[in-house]
């Protein structure tokens, strides 16, 4: 993970293909608790004891986005269940930038 956490996400405007399965599972490997669905993007939930703790986790994730430009979508739901999911739309599915968030995400936690 450390190596995912040294990187930045760089700008992806596509013509680049999608990570295959081996790429896709090798970066899976340096997470904790992400889960790959459909080859298409990368998602984890996150339990959280109260609303605003959730709230709070959503706030500092979307520092994080906006500073390396790749934004997760984010499912608040049950009112501390957080659902994050990361994938790469302009290449329609996983790119790097997705792993390297996943880790930046996890420190956060």
């Amino acid at each position: 993970m450390d190596d995912l956490l040294s990187k930045k996400c760089v700008p992806c405007e596509g013509g680049i293909p999608p990570l295959h399965e081996a790429q896709v599972a090798r970066l899976l490997h340096q997470l904790s608790g992400w889960q790959v669905e459909g080859d298409k993007k990368i998602w984890k939930e996150f339990s959280f004891k109260h609303f605003m703790a959730a709230v709070d986790f959503i706030n500092r994730i979307a520092l994080v986005a906006e500073e390396e430009n790749h934004h997760p979508n984010l499912l608040l739901h049950n009112y501390k269940k957080l659902r994050v999911e990361l994938s790469t739309h302009a290449i329609g599915g996983l790119s790097e930038n997705d792993f390297i968030m996943a880790a930046k995400i996890d420190q956060l936690k």
